[in-house]
């Protein structure tokens, strides 16, 4: 039974100025030109970026600790959602302030057993004001045994909508994110451990990945988003051709092979 009765962390700060680098790199990952001076929405997950020590880790390839990791045994984390508002873009050159706090808990009953789904909030500052405000959900759930990876399917979806990007990312994108996000989460480049520690059919395309493909069907369309929330349904894997679609009225979603839809998002 997952038990956090006493884990109430205290709210983080964190100050860094906002370099063009990192989002030069993604840029060219996802072979497109540079934004500018503006971080479109959610390329603020290239900063503010955790580095522990490699003795920190735990066998997963996280954190083995954290003000924000629950403390249960065995913990694997997944990536659920979020959602973030905008009041003014990070800005290269800014120095912004990332002030994080626990915003809920709740241990909830699923497939494979107990699922503790926790929302961290994150509220960005430059001087006085607020800018933007993030909230990301997470679902931890403790270890046990794997169940069996599911058969995986790589017929390209037809999918019919105003906007349409295809995908299909391989090892060397995962690599390359992982590397910009500095996550070191084993079941983005360790396919032994994914399939058969975590019981995943593949690689598994990361959630944030996912959100950021979805939102550049408006930013390339020229519109401005201040306002998104998104969920991950299901997981995508290395080498399956998805689709990222859109409309201008805020629907986006990702749609992978099989007649599965992995990420639902709207935006405003």
């Amino acid at each position: 039974m997952i038990d956090i009765a006493g884990w109430a962390p205290e709210p983080q700060e964190t100050t860094e100025a906002v370099g063009a680098g990192p989002s030069a790199a993604l840029a060219g990952m996802l072979d497109v030109e540079p934004p500018g001076d503006d971080l479109p929405p959610l390329w603020h997950w290239l900063h503010f970026l955790d580095r522990p020590a490699q003795r920190e880790l735990g066998p997963d390839g996280h954190p083995r600790e954290g003000p924000f990791l629950p403390p249960i045994p065995e913990r694997r984390r997944m990536f659920a959602g979020g959602r973030f508002r905008i009041h003014e873009p990070l800005r290269v050159g800014d120095a912004v302030t990332r002030r994080t706090e626990l915003a809920s808990t709740a241990v909830k009953q699923g497939r494979s057993g107990e699922m503790l789904f926790v929302t961290v909030r994150h509220t960005f500052v430059r001087g006085r004001a607020e800018i933007a405000v993030e909230e990301q959900d997470l679902v931890y759930r403790s270890g046990g045994t794997a169940s069996r990876p599911e058969r995986t399917a790589f017929e390209a979806p037809d999918v019919d909508a105003p906007w349409t990007l295809k995908t299909a990312a391989d090892p060397v994108m995962l690599f390359r994110f992982s590397a910009l996000t500095y996550n070191a989460h084993r079941i983005h480049y360790d396919e032994e451990y994914a399939t058969g520690a975590e019981g995943h059919a593949g690689l598994v395309v990361h959630g944030p990945l996912l959100a950021i493909l979805c939102l550049e069907l408006p930013r390339r369309a020229g519109l401005k988003v201040r306002e998104l929330s998104f969920r991950a349904r299901r997981p995508v894997y290395a080498r399956q051709p998805f689709v990222a679609a859109g409309s201008p009225d805020g629907t986006l979603s990702i749609h992978a092979p099989g007649d599965v839809t992995a990420m639902t998002a709207t935006f405003a």
